[in-house]
């Protein structure tokens, strides 16, 4: 635990700089190390498994000495929209949760009619760097798993775009406490995830903590509004429409893959590319559903979302992906601050640090 190095983990003056970024250099910086230079080669080393630990959120929790370093994180993620944090290091920072993850890079787009703006609209299309990851240390088939896809989108569909852009982020998950699909396949991943919390087993406190931490950063820990798409590209002018709910599966033409005990980096990987192969194959692919219609029971630890009238708009076509140290390290994902109404701006619950748009 003492020769963990977890780097600038609260707000730095590298993220007060921030003013958008290139897709390609942050494509190009996730690429740019890979745990295994060809994944699947006979010689490939295995993909690291960083814990996710109690003892890493728990440091500086008591009201004195150190500050309480989780919390410095949790505050961070809401008020920096950073793509990319190398820190003075270059070595980017350690993350406490989700620590686990490969990147994919690729198209968002739009193909339904609907009633929303920014890059929920009918034609919208946009360059997408999503992460997909654990929330736990198990990465691997058979356990208890909470998988997660989150996404930024450039609104540019140019990978050869000069000007910096800011970016839009989304989060989505499965349950909180924990899920039982074995496959990719077969995950449900909601920006509003229901809580069985007593399925972290002693991962437990790590989330309880998690949603404390949360709660006094800003004020829903368990869901992420969907706004900063819904304001990507719009005029300032034009109100705000944003979908309450979103879910991703992958599409049912995508095969199964096989495999006891299989990490699910290397069936992320498998999905795209043959072992050995440094060239892709084939895409992966995920539905983009939406709803407005839905209801919230239970208790913070035991929550269901209950979501009707689920629509399918477009679709998320990933044709790279990448195991490597900077998709762990460095790329960062902006949480989006509850709004008391989603619509409007005003009603932001944190503004911290970070630019309105």
């Amino acid at each position: 635990m003492n020769n963990i190095q977890y780097g600038s983990v609260e707000l730095t003056d590298e993220d007060r700089a921030y003013n958008g970024s290139l897709y390609s250099e942050v494509r190009n910086a996730v690429f740019a190390n890979p745990y295994q230079p060809v994944w699947g080669a006979e010689d490939a080393p295995p993909l690291p498994v960083y814990e996710a630990s109690l003892a890493s959120v728990i440091t500086g929790i008591l009201p004195f000495g150190k500050p309480w370093r989780f919390f410095q994180a949790v505050k961070r993620t809401v008020d920096s929209g950073v793509d990319l944090r190398w820190g003075t290091d270059g070595k980017g920072f350690r993350r406490l949760l989700h620590p686990n993850g490969i990147c994919l890079t690729g198209l968002w787009e739009i193909i339904e009619e609907t009633d929303y703006s920014g890059y929920f609209r009918k034609g919208s299309k946009a360059l997408i760097v999503g992460r997909y990851s654990t929330c736990c240390t198990d990465t691997r088939r058979g356990s208890v798993r909470s998988l997660s896809l989150v996404g930024k989108l450039y609104p540019t569909t140019d990978v050869r775009h000069l000007e910096p852009l800011q970016t839009a982020s989304f989060f989505t998950q499965q349950d909180l406490g924990g899920d039982f699909s074995d496959y990719i396949n077969d995950a449900e991943l909601r920006n509003t995830p229901d809580t069985r919390a007593w399925r972290r087993g002693s991962g437990l406190p790590v989330l309880l903590l998690e949603g404390v931490a949360f709660l006094r950063a800003d004020k829903q820990p368990s869901q992420r509004q969907l706004y900063e798409i819904a304001e990507l590209g719009k005029p300032e002018n034009e109100p705000t429409r944003t979908p309450e709910f979103m879910r991703l599966t992958v599409v049912s033409e995508q095969p199964r893959i096989e495999g006891e005990a299989l990490d699910f980096r290397d069936e992320v990987m498998a999905q795209i590319y043959d072992k050995g192969d440094p060239e892709p194959k084939r895409p992966l692919t995920f539905n983009i559903d939406i709803s407005d219609t839905g209801e919230t029971k239970g208790i913070p630890v035991f929550q269901r979302r209950i979501i009707s009238d689920w629509r399918t708009i477009g679709k998320i076509t990933f044709t790279e992906a990448v195991a490597s140290y900077n998709a762990d390290f460095v790329i960062h994902y902006h949480h989006p601050t509850w709004r008391d109404d989603r619509n409007d701006s005003a009603t932001a619950t944190r503004v911290g640090e970070r630019k309105v748009r």
